[in-house]
């Protein structure tokens, strides 16, 4: 009788599928933290790439739309920017809001944009939008040197120093990026989900940008609205983040303790919301492509 020469595996792996309720590896999203960082310079440099001048594009763009908003809404239209100079205040206001809607663009397209990916080798599918997150954040990062710099200027060089003054609220603009990057991710995780199936929302998402930045107190300060209407602006959780941002930065502002909480609130629920929804459409998006 010949013996057999089998030998039992050393190893055997068991894969089986995720039951948690969220169905996110976050094993796995450690595991793979390499292609996080690759994902990132890839998404950081491709926004630049084949352009003259480059990642300056990131700054040069709210100069420009800080530039206009000067002129049209403070110097034409005359609205008020609770004393600090306008250019300062569009660039404050554009802080939060830009990274938000990068973050919110650059992950809507995260499973249509990623198919090929996809269909070739496994890896967590929150590591795209994670790095789109991170990619925007460099973004910001650049944008807030320009503010900060125009900040300085104003608070050394002009009349305004006297208001503007950095206090220990400095310490909580963290949390608000966190807050910012974690509504965009949620929001953009929905709009992923739901353009992988109907398509006709990638062409909708820049007209919801727009009419979202001017529902937001971005170009003008909260305290243009009426009293007995700012509970609306406040059912919209970016209000809220703008307008703390410009407190710590500015010293300006009319956010609440309620709405701040509401937009907490609504910021976690959209997140855990945009998560169930784009890792339930991920499992069988590439099956449908």
């Amino acid at each position: 009788m010949i013996a057999s020469t089998r030998t039992a595996p050393a190893h055997l792996i068991h894969i089986r599928p995720n039951q948690s309720w969220l169905r996110v590896d976050w094993s796995g999203l450690w595991r793979y933290r390499d292609l996080l960082v690759l994902l990132v310079q890839r998404d950081f440099t491709a926004k630049y790439q084949q352009t003259i001048l480059g990642p300056i594009w990131f700054i040069v763009n709210p100069l420009i739309n800080s530039v206009v908003f000067t002129i049209l809404f403070s110097k034409i239209i005359g609205i008020a920017t609770d004393g600090v100079p306008p250019m300062l205040f569009y660039l404050g206001g554009q802080l939060s809001w830009n990274y938000f809607a990068n973050v919110l663009g650059s992950t809507g397209n995260s499973l249509t944009g990623n198919a090929g990916i996809f269909s070739k080798v496994y890896f967590p599918r929150l590591i795209p939008p994670l790095a789109m997150c991170g990619s925007s954040f460099i973004a910001f990062a650049l944008q807030f040197a320009v503010f900060f710099a125009f900040w300085l200027y104003y608070a050394v060089a002009t009349p305004f120093g006297a208001t503007l003054q950095l206090s220990w609220s400095l310490a909580l603009l963290p949390l608000l990026i966190i807050q910012t990057a974690a509504l965009g991710l949620g929001v953009g995780l929905v709009f992923s989900a739901v353009t992988a199936k109907y398509r006709d929302l990638q062409h909708l998402t820049g007209y919801i940008m727009q009419i979202g930045m001017y529902a937001t107190p971005v170009i003008y300060p909260l305290s243009r609205i009426p009293a007995d209407w700012r509970w609306v602006a406040y059912l919209n959780p970016m209000t809220s983040i703008v307008e703390l941002t410009r407190v710590i930065l500015l010293g300006v502002g009319s956010v609440t303790v309620t709405g701040y909480v509401g937009s907490l609130v609504i910021t976690a629920g959209v997140l855990l919301g945009g998560i169930v929804l784009y890792q339930r459409t991920a499992r069988t998006f590439v099956d449908t492509v």
